[in-house]
């Protein structure tokens, strides 16, 4: 045993003995003064260190633009008397009777004001067939609205409150709007009112092929500002609190906001409603060509250097491009000072001019660059405005307004008032709902102007009485 216990204490203290010189003068971990572990693979750092010339970009402030735009931005509340039907609850049928079945159709949206007596811009999609429009301000007063003209084919209306010295919104030039800026939306989402939401520019010229209308113009601001259902018709400001769009749709699956929303240009918009102020409907010009967008296949078709411009595919007969000269296989570059790489910026640019307008064309041929200037028609080839013509329904001798039937569609147009003149000289008599002139259906008055501007002095009417009996008339203007 005692030789036991002197083999076990040797060995012991032969180990710690080893262990000790080890740590001491072998081991890689351990500094020679025997500091702290350290790591021994060398660490390298990024330089951080910001160049001199280095600025910081202050955080943008909307509080000014936001300040001067709510005012100037409206609540707009329609009322249709279309109906709608109301789900049947046997319940309350028992113990209170049938209801009454049907209800008046409420919509909202956004309104911008753009002059000082009460002109308003909104979309068309918020007021359309719509029996009354009431606007409320953002001091929450309140005005039945009149709606001047719409324009379905760009998704706009202006309508007109009776008030004076109204703040207004100013027009900012669409055109220098560039991808990344700061904006704004402005309007009233799911009646939450004067709401203001930023974001940037994402892209602008976008078509998503919403306005299921004839000779469509889309050519919209794209955003990330939240815009959701009741913000139609309101503004897009940059951060001068100018308008540059007003915001008409969202990209969406779920019908609420998804990240991107869509406006359109002030520069559209305020040709367009210029027109209807001053004319009643938009002079629409147009160039005169059928064009392609220039795609990579295209360009190796034609062998084309580049994809930028619209490649001109034929000119039509009796419009300007073709009087000037124009031809298959022009690339066009530029109308006016602004560059078109697309059907939609070219689309947007013709849409900012009237008929009888002049405009440069830029463009490539043979590889050329070369400007002409080319007179724009209207859809009938011709330079001819349209006018306002209050004298047509002076010679009529009646007052009008469409018609719709329980379901709310538009059936006609119901003779309200008749006095001297043509309608009362052949007989016709108050009530009577003309469904056609000249073979063709009225839905509006500015049909009859249409149709009337452009008779040869013959005019026939059909239509029926409120007890059902058809009637023909014939007469000259």
């Amino acid at each position: 045993m005692k030789k036991f216990l002197g083999y076990t204490l040797a060995g012991l203290i032969g180990g710690i003995s080893s262990l000790a010189i080890y740590n001491h003068y072998l081991s890689p971990n351990t500094a020679a003064n025997d500091g702290p572990l350290v790591q021994t693979t060398p660490v390298r750092y990024t330089n951080n260190t910001l160049p001199s010339s280095f600025e910081t970009t202050p955080a943008v402030d909307f509080t000014a633009a936001a300040g001067k735009s709510v005012d100037r931005v409206v609540h707009i509340r329609t009322e249709m008397n279309r109906t709608k039907n109301i789900p049947r609850d046997p319940f309350h049928e028992f113990f209170f009777g049938m209801p009454g079945g049907s209800r008046p159709v409420m919509g909202s949206g956004s309104g911008v004001i753009i002059s000082e007596d009460g002109y308003i811009v909104t979309n068309n999609h918020v007021i359309d067939g719509a029996d009354k429009v009431s606007v409320t301000l953002n001091n929450k007063y309140a005005y039945d609205a009149k709606v001047i003209g719409t324009d379905p084919s760009t998704d706009l209306a202006l309508i007109k409150i009776e008030e004076d010295n109204l703040p207004f919104m100013e027009f900012a030039n669409s055109d220098d709007v560039v991808v990344g800026e700061w904006v704004m939306a402005v309007g009233n989402p799911f009646n939450l009112n004067s709401t203001v939401t930023a974001g940037i520019v994402s892209a602008k010229t976008r078509r998503i092929d919403i306005i299921e209308k004839e000779m469509a113009i889309e050519s919209f601001i794209q955003t990330d500002a939240a815009v959701n259902q009741g913000n139609s018709g309101g503004a897009l400001v940059n951060t001068r609190g100018e308008l540059i769009g007003i915001n008409s749709a969202i990209a969406s699956t779920t019908g609420s906001y998804a990240g991107y929303s869509f406006a359109i240009p002030s520069n559209l918009v305020k040709k367009v409603v210029n027109d209807l102020a001053e004319f009643g409907k938009v002079q629409r010009a147009f160039l005169g060509i059928v064009i392609k967008d220039i795609t990579p296949e295209l360009a190796k078709k034609y062998s084309l250097k580049d994809l930028n411009g619209v490649y001109v595919e034929e000119t039509t007969e009796n419009g300007g491009a073709g009087a000037a000269g124009i031809q298959k296989g022009d690339i066009i570059r530029k109308v006016g000072d602004v560059r078109v790489n697309g059907f939609n910026a070219l689309q947007e640019q013709i849409g900012l001019y009237r008929p009888g307008d002049r405009v440069n064309i830029t463009l490539t041929r043979d590889g050329e660059e070369k400007t002409v200037g080319v007179t724009l028609k209207n859809r009938e080839g011709s330079t001819v405005l349209y006018k306002r013509n209050e004298e047509i329904f002076n010679l009529l001798g009646a007052e009008l307004e469409s018609f719709k039937n329980a379901y709310g569609n538009v059936q006609g147009l119901k003779i309200t008032k008749l006095q001297s003149g043509k309608l009362k000289a052949a007989g016709i008599k108050e009530g009577f709902l003309i469904t056609k002139i000249n073979g063709n259906a009225v839905r509006e008055k500015s049909d009859v102007e249409d149709i009337l501007s452009k008779s040869d002095g013959s005019v026939y009417i059909e239509g029926i009485y409120p007890n059902g009996q058809k009637a023909y008339y014939a007469f000259g203007m």
